[in-house]
């Protein structure tokens, strides 16, 4: 069946229609990570920053830094102050970034209203910084993880590196550093010396959500008998080995060259193994950020 429009011909029988599913089982876990990280992040600014009289960085510190001196609730200033920097940055950010920090400002802001009235009450406050610290990690970490971001200074961040060429993590402490700051002027400086502390927490536990919950190491052995050391690693360990062409500096002899990837749990066994057939091998072990692959589930 064909139509003619014009100079132009629609052939209906060679157009194709797909139907595929739009959202995936990947999008939902992420939308679900979304939701728990402004919950927690919530949780740590309403119970625990501003019951403490403590402070922020980035848009969260600005909100609070409102709150105290013109009452005004961080639900309201966050999702105004947050809305200005996305209409400012947006081409800085992916299409799917962009989506999913929308949804993550959006959602933040919805549970600094509902989490508004809960108070925990504490004599101590290094109780609040703590724990402020603690669930402001946790919310940051878990949205940032899934490859969004919480707008603020992480925006300015992109900004700066783009035009400025300094790093954007060096940027985003910059920024920071002004807002903590500026909160001199409705603070003492216990309380924001006590803040500083706190983003020390927030930024440690954001590093292990982002990076440390991958429990992988990557192993580099330097040894007289690789290939009896991979093929033990092989059979015992289950991981595949690559091996590696190398030569001394001063000696000058071509050896071979082990790398394997490993989780942590078995790093202790590979280093008895490894001790076990070549007391005189070279291990080096580091950490590894991120591994993609289908060997690794």
């Amino acid at each position: 069946m064909m139509i003619r429009k014009g100079l132009g011909k629609i052939n209906f029988e060679k157009v194709k229609i797909s139907v595929a599913p739009i959202i995936t089982l990947q999008t939902l876990m992420n939308i679900a990570a979304v939701i728990l990280g402004a919950f927690l992040f919530s949780i740590g600014v309403n119970l625990f920053m501003i019951p403490g009289n403590l402070g922020d960085g980035g848009v969260s510190g600005l909100a609070i830094i409102i709150l105290y001196a013109f009452d005004i609730s961080p639900a309201i200033s966050t999702l105004v102050l947050n809305g200005i920097l996305l209409i400012i940055g947006f081409r800085f950010l992916s299409r799917r970034g962009m989506y999913y920090t929308i949804f993550a400002v959006i959602m933040m802001s919805v549970f600094l209203g509902i989490t508004e009235p809960w108070v925990v009450q504490t004599n101590e406050v290094m109780l609040n910084v703590i724990f402020g610290g603690l669930f402001l990690g946790l919310g940051n970490g878990l949205v940032i993880r899934i490859g969004a971001t919480t707008a603020g200074s992480a925006i300015l961040g992109r900004i700066a590196n783009k035009y400025l060429d300094v790093k954007i993590s060096n940027a985003v402490l910059v920024f920071d550093l002004m807002v903590i700051t500026l909160g001199l002027t409705v603070l003492t400086i216990e309380q924001v010396l006590l803040t500083v502390v706190a983003m020390y927490i927030n930024v440690k536990v954001m590093d292990f959500m982002i990076e440390g919950m991958n429990p992988k190491k990557a192993i580099t052995i330097i040894s007289q008998h690789p290939e009896v050391l991979g093929k033990l690693i092989n059979s015992e360990i289950g991981r595949g080995v690559t091996m590696m062409n190398g030569k001394g500096f001063y000696s000058r002899e071509e050896n071979d060259i082990l790398y394997v990837v490993i989780n942590k749990s078995k790093l202790t066994r590979l280093k008895r193994l490894i001790q076990k057939y070549d007391e005189d091998a070279f291990v080096v072990v580091n950490d590894v950020n991120s591994v993609l692959g289908s060997s690794f589930v």
